[in-house]
């Protein structure tokens, strides 16, 4: 296995706990609609493929024609309370830092979009982040591979050198088409039963077990 110079990391549910500030403004969206507010729960449960599927799946079917007017509330509720909620993982922050120390180039790939994606990293992780791609501006949501393509070639580094951290089947699939090495992560938003099912050979259970994993290959 080649050293890995470049880690990826997906951000909501791997780096951040993002789900008060996601379901508060899902929930801010739907109550001026006049539609039923959503639980905690089902919220977790929605996100994960950007913010038009996040949409879609709060709206249901009944109210696919709020999609745009809902789409619009939540970003204007979002960018004002991103940060109310929302927490690092405990340990993340040192995990970083360590694989930093270690010569590695940190990257997040977002389904978050790009202006809050860089927000959010600037906020929580500002100095420990070489490079962030979040959806929009012409790159597709993940699974498609193009957010990792944009930040490995922001890192330099090549996907033989690399390796792609994220707590989904999305990031799994994500790292596969864009031939990564892929690590679970069990804290986030889907957990470890999830990962193992959805066929993770590599999966950790604590940010301090994630450096040790990625930094026996590093440089």
């Amino acid at each position: 296995m080649a050293r890995i110079r470049a880690i990826l990391f997906d951000l909501d549910g791997t780096l951040l706990d993002t789900l008060p500030d996601l379901a508060g403004a899902v929930n801010a969206a739907l109550s001026a609609l006049g539609l039923p507010r959503r639980g905690l729960g089902e919220i977790r449960g929605f996100v994960g493929n950007g913010i038009d599927k996040l949409i879609e799946r709060a709206l249901g079917e009944g109210a696919s024609g709020f999609h745009s007017r809902a789409k619009a509330l939540f970003r204007a509720h979002y960018a004002e309370h991103m940060t109310d909620g929302t927490a690092p993982y405990a340990g993340i922050a040192d995990a970083l830092r360590a694989l930093r120390e270690r010569g590695v180039g940190i990257g997040v790939v977002s389904n978050k979009y790009d202006s809050a994606a860089r927000a959010c990293c600037e906020h929580y992780f500002g100095g420990l982040i070489d490079a962030v791609v979040g959806e929009g501006g012409g790159v597709p949501p993940k699974p498609d591979p193009e957010c990792a393509i944009r930040a490995l070639r922001a890192l330099g580094a090549s996907p033989e050198d690399a390796a792609l951290v994220g707590d989904s089947d999305v990031d799994l699939l994500t790292a596969r088409a864009a031939g990564l090495r892929f690590v679970g992560v069990s804290w986030g938003f889907r957990g470890r039963a999830f990962l193992e099912a959805a066929g993770a050979a590599e999966i950790a259970d604590d940010p301090a077990e994630l450096a040790e994993f990625l930094s026996g290959n590093a440089p």
